[in-house]
């Protein structure tokens, strides 16, 4: 992979922690809009696939649903030291 990438400069790959828990709130979206609108719709327009995605934003935040937290607190603060662990151990 290494030498994949030293071939490639002009790709990078950027460190997401897994704390940033709104950009996966944000990538469920996405991946709800893609499955449940764009995917299998067919537009025969860009006003039609805009039309498709404000349709999809309102019926969504006509039923919003709070978020619940389900993890242990213990287990979410064992996981975030590993992964300290882990970042400090390659530098």
């Amino acid at each position: 992979m290494r030498a994949w990438l030293d071939r490639h400069p002009r790709w990078t790959f950027h460190f997401t922690p897994t704390s940033a828990s709104w950009l996966n709130a944000v990538e469920g979206f996405f991946a709800k809009l893609t499955q449940r609108r764009l995917r299998r719709g067919v537009f025969r327009s860009l006003v039609d696939i805009q039309a498709a995605i404000k349709r999809f934003v309102a019926e969504t935040n006509s039923r919003p649903k709070p978020f619940v937290w389900t993890s242990d607190l213990d287990r979410i603060i064992r996981a975030a030291k590993r992964g300290h662990l882990v970042l400090d151990s390659h530098h």
